[in-house]
Order: structure tokens, then C-alpha cells, then sequence
């Protein structure tokens, strides 16, 4: 008898921890996370951290999709708590300088990114400054994606810098990516602009061209910035959002399960399923 009562009461002790995890789970608030509505990279990385704060740590997340600037303002003002997506020192610099004082940056969630002229690895050209010698084997076209994007402004100056022999065609981030996917497939040379952290990196061997002019920038760090209220709101969430960091691998290996066809939320799941250690080392 006495072993059942032990055996009861370390049920109850149990049941009352229980209850007590989900009575403080009920007790955190509401977290929104904003992201830029297209940037792979972007929808990868906060739909990892997002799982993370809701399975993990216990916080109620909503992910919103939305534009560079509305983004910025959006942590300024509170009306977001945090985003995982500000591209520094350059790309979002502008965004960054009207709002550094409304808002805290808390770390680097990806270092090395860069934008600039992307080639596969194979191509006989190195550097921008080459190009004009394989025009003809290039159709003399550089590969674009939506107009008005930072890198499409900078190629623009590059081909004048430059003096490239090549016109830039405007598409899309998808349509960049399928004339790539042809070409590689076909062994023929493209050149298109885009970024790294990016999926294609995962799926091909490429590689930037060099750029002695520096048109196109040094490299730049993906930072975490929130809102200054959110050490107070949510100090766990705060702490594990200084410590999220991950490298082109990983990143790529969500990003190319997405282009595969599984959802972001179900390709999270299971790269964090898969990498129970290096999620365990970001809650420490």
C-alpha cells in the first residue's frame, strides 16, 4: 500500500508540474515576427526561430510576411517584436540610420552575406572585368531578377563601371533561378545577380565573380534586431534570439527543402527534429 500511495503521489507531483509548465506557457505573451515577403533566406530563418520559441520555449509566434521599410518601421514602433532579416551594414543601412535609436540589435544571425554577379563554378571567367570576353557565349545577358531590387541597381553600375558588353534583363527571384536551373543542366555559362544565403548555393557548385571595383559592396551579417521592449516582454525569447547564429549550410538546407515543395513551417520542424544539439547549444 505504501508503494501505491508513493506511486499516487509522485503522479500528483507530476500532474501539479505539468500544470504548472502550461500555466506559465499561458503566461507568455504573444510574439510577432517579421520577415521580408520573398527573401528565402528570410522565410527560413524565422520560421526556425519561430518553431523554436513556440515548441521550445513556450511562446505564442505569429509570422508576418512584409516589405523592407514597413518591417524596419514595424520594430521601431513595436508593432513587431522582432525580425530575423536586417541585412547590415548595407543593403538595409539606410533603414538602420533613421531608426538605430527605436530599435536593438542583438546580434548576427548569419555572417558573410553578399549580393553581387553569381556564375557557376566551372565558367572560365573569374572577375566582372572579364565578361566582355564571353559576351557572345553569354547571349550578352546578365540574368536579373525583380527591377529595382539592390542588386539590380548595383548591377546596373557595374555594367557602367565596368563597361560591360551586356544588358541586364529584369525577371524574377523564381524566373533567376529557373534559367539558372537550365543552364547548369545544359553545362552552358549564365551569369545572374544574386545573394548568398541562397538555396541555389545548396543545389549547385557556384560562385561569386570577383569585383576589384567594389561595386557591389563588401560582404554584410543578416542581424536579429527587436523592438528595445522585448527584453522585458519576453527575456527568454530575448536570450535565445541573441544566440541564434547558423551558417550557409544549414540555412541552405532549409531554403532548398522549401524550393522542394514542403512547407516552411514543416521543413523547420524537421531541421530542427534533425539538429536537436545545435538547437539545444542556442537555449543554454
Amino acid at each position: 500500500m505504501s508503494m501505491i500511495k508513493n506511486v499516487v503521489q509522485g503522479l500528483g507531483v507530476a500532474c501539479l508540474a505539468l500544470g504548472m509548465n502550461a500555466a506559465m506557457a499561458a503566461d507568455k505573451p504573444a510574439l510577432k515576427i517579421g520577415y521580408v515577403n520573398g527573401w528565402d533566406d528570410s522565410v527560413a530563418a524565422t520560421h526556425v526561430a519561430g518553431e523554436i520559441l513556440q515548441s521550445r520555449l513556450g511562446y505564442p509566434v505569429t509570422l508576418q510576411a512584409v516589405e523592407p521599410a514597413i518591417m524596419w518601421q514595424g520594430v521601431a514602433r513595436g508593432d513587431l517584436d522582432v525580425t530575423l532579416s536586417a541585412w547590415l551594414p548595407a543593403t538595409h543601412g539606410e533603414y538602420f540610420e533613421k531608426l538605430k535609436d527605436k530599435v536593438t540589435v542583438l546580434g548576427s544571425n548569419y555572417e558573410g552575406a553578399k549580393i553581387g554577379l553569381v556564375v557557376p563554378e566551372n565558367f572560365a571567367a573569374k572577375s566582372i572585368e572579364d565578361l566582355n570576353d564571353y559576351a557572345d557565349q553569354l547571349d550578352g545577358k546578365i540574368t536579373g531578377i525583380d527591377a529595382g531590387a539592390g542588386v539590380m541597381r548595383r548591377t546596373e553600375e557595374a555594367i557602367k563601371e565596368y563597361g560591360l558588353n551586356l544588358r541586364l534583363m529584369p525577371s524574377s527571384g523564381p524566373g533567376m533561378a529557373t534559367a539558372l536551373s537550365r543552364a547548369m543542366k545544359a553545362d552552358k555559362p549564365i551569369v545572374v545577380t544574386s545573394w548568398i544565403p541562397h538555396w541555389m548555393f545548396a543545389q549547385w557548385k557556384l560562385r561569386f565573380l570577383e569585383d576589384p571595383k567594389n561595386v557591389f559592396g563588401e560582404a554584410e551579417h543578416v542581424d536579429t534586431v527587436a523592438n528595445p521592449g522585448l527584453a522585458a516582454k519576453a527575456p527568454e525569447a530575448e536570450a535565445f534570439l541573441k544566440k541564434f547564429s547558423w551558417s550557409a549550410e544549414e540555412v541552405g538546407a532549409v531554403m532548398l527543402a522549401i524550393r522542394d515543395g514542403a512547407s516552411p513551417e514543416a521543413a523547420a520542424k524537421q531541421w530542427i527534429e534533425a539538429n536537436p544539439e545545435r538547437v539545444d547549444g542556442w537555449l543554454e
